[in-house]
């Protein structure tokens, strides 16, 4: 219920580096596609949003997170968190890297 914390997380980090160097040169092709990053993350993000808040995980009211109404429910957010999320932003973040690299490669052979 809580696995869209992580992503997001890197979504707006990304977002932050991405806007403060901005007046650097981008020589290095990862940097040059950290766009494409951020526009993967904040929508995979906001689209985990939405199916938890479907889901009934995720409510408008105080604490927010259905889990924890219950003792022992932070453990369980923490657990999801460290299984679900960050598992879930390597594998986005490892696919991005690859997709730079054969558009990359791409772009030299033409």
């Amino acid at each position: 219920m809580a696995c869209f914390i992580v992503p997001l997380t890197q979504a707006i980090a990304t977002t932050a580096y991405r806007k403060s160097t901005e007046h650097v040169q981008k020589n290095n092709f990862l940097h040059r596609n950290l766009k494409s990053l951020e526009t993967m993350l904040w929508g995979g993000s906001l689209m985990l949003i939405v199916d938890h808040i479907i889901n009934g995980e995720v409510t408008w009211m105080y604490p927010f997170f259905t889990a924890l109404e219950t003792e022992g429910g932070g453990m369980v957010i923490l657990r999801e968190m460290l299984t679900v999320g960050v598992p879930m932003s390597v594998l986005v973040t490892a696919v991005w890297a690859v997709w730079c690299y054969m558009k990359e490669r791409r772009a030299v052979k033409a």
